[in-house]
């Protein structure tokens, strides 16, 4: 089966990445034939995507997979989809909070969910880990209104703000079961607070966490380090083999250069993000207020109130975490965590893919995504 050979796409801006959006209808339902249309859709495998709608850049070769939920909590069901650029590859192992900002818009101009006078609000069940977000936009008159004066770093302009809020996880929020960890001989905090993230202090590891994503990703003895903490930090967290997937993310923590609780350099996996990612984000400002945890020494005193600030490459990205202090094998609960996002409306039409006959296979089917939920 090669799937269609042309499909109905909306290209949009989520916080600051970019992907292809589709309803699950209209895609095939056997994964790997829905991973084979993707990867000609996105134009993978090509370094430069030249022949689809990827941007050549992880952050812009994504894919949100909307429908209608069975779940009574959820308004729509969210499958998050990660296209390789230069490999044959797509998993569902991972979630995408900047992604998400645009999925409650989508599902309302799609009319999977009724739109308020004023504001609406979408219940999100993620597919890929099975938790819920709440997205609340602006929708004037029955429409959605992209445009606003809320401005997040590493986009340009402003539009209108996606208030997304995260109920309190059932996961816990060190996954090892430890505040520390010894991993291929580094201190590091494994933290899941709606993203796996191995927090590990960048001077540990011979860098500042001040250099560009660039330098970073050209410096051969720091991707030496991060191949064999990666690997093992997987295995740690209850993750498995996680070659070939991009979980854990590893965060590098300094300490914050622009009144920020913390500076961070994130990688998914050897790619060094241009800001960093909202679920990823989550996991940094929960992790800094674990007592005893790598970045205690690092990150500024918190604040009073929620709001941590996380510093990154292209300038912020705040967290409204609401903690308490927890006992035993969990010194932490996470109560609330809340972002402010944008989304915007790139395109909607018709995509037409290239053919099956002359793109490559898929290395493997992303697989079903109870069974990435439940990894």
């Amino acid at each position: 089966m090669t799937g269609p050979r042309e499909v109905r796409c909306t290209l949009m801006r989520g916080g600051t990445s970019k992907g292809a959006y589709f309803l699950a209808e209209d895609l095939p339902a056997d994964p790997a034939a829905r991973d084979g249309l993707l990867l000609r859709i996105m134009g993978s495998p090509d370094p430069r995507q030249i022949d689809g709608l990827g941007g050549a850049h992880p952050l812009t070769s994504k894919v949100a997979v909307v429908s209608r939920s069975a779940d009574p909590d959820a308004d729509v069901d969210y499958l998050f989809l990660q296209v390789a650029v230069d490999r044959p590859e797509v998993t569902d192992r991972q979630n995408c909070g900047n992604i998400l900002a645009g999925v409650g818009p989508f599902a309302v101009e799609r009319g999977l969910v009724p739109a308020g006078d004023e504001d609406t609000s979408v219940r999100i069940r993620m597919l890929n880990t099975g938790e819920l977000a709440v997205a609340t936009f602006r929708t004037p008159g029955g429409r959605v209104d992209y445009t606003g004066d809320a401005e997040i770093s590493g986009v340009p302009g402003t539009a209108a703000a996606v208030v997304i809020e995260f109920p309190r996880s059932g996961r816990p929020l060190l996954p090892t079961g430890n505040v520390r960890d010894t991993v291929a001989g580094t201190r590091v905090t494994c933290v899941d607070n709606g993203m796996p993230v191995v927090l590990i202090p960048a001077a540990a590891l011979g860098v500042t966490g001040y250099e560009t994503p660039k330098d970073l990703e050209e410096d051969r003895s720091l991707a030496d380090r991060l191949k064999e903490i990666r690997p093992a930090a997987g295995e740690l967290m209850g993750l498995g083999d996680v070659e070939g997937t991009t979980v854990p993310k590893l965060t590098l923590l300094a300490p914050p250069r622009h009144g920020g609780a913390v500076m961070t350099r994130t990688f998914i996996p050897v790619r060094c993000h241009t800001s960093i990612g909202v679920l990823g984000a989550a996991s940094v400002a929960a992790g800094l207020r674990v007592p005893g945890g790598v970045g205690e020494r690092i990150a500024e005193p918190a604040a009073p109130g929620d709001r941590v600030r996380v510093e990154h490459p292209t300038g912020f990205l705040d967290i409204d975490l609401s903690v308490a202090s927890g006992s035993g094998d969990t010194p932490l609960v996470v109560r609330r965590t809340a972002v402010v996002r944008t989304a915007r409306k790139i395109f909607d039409g018709t995509v037409f893919p290239r053919s099956a006959a002359t793109a490559p296979v898929p290395a493997q089917p992303s697989g079903d995504h109870h069974d990435s939920a439940a990894r």
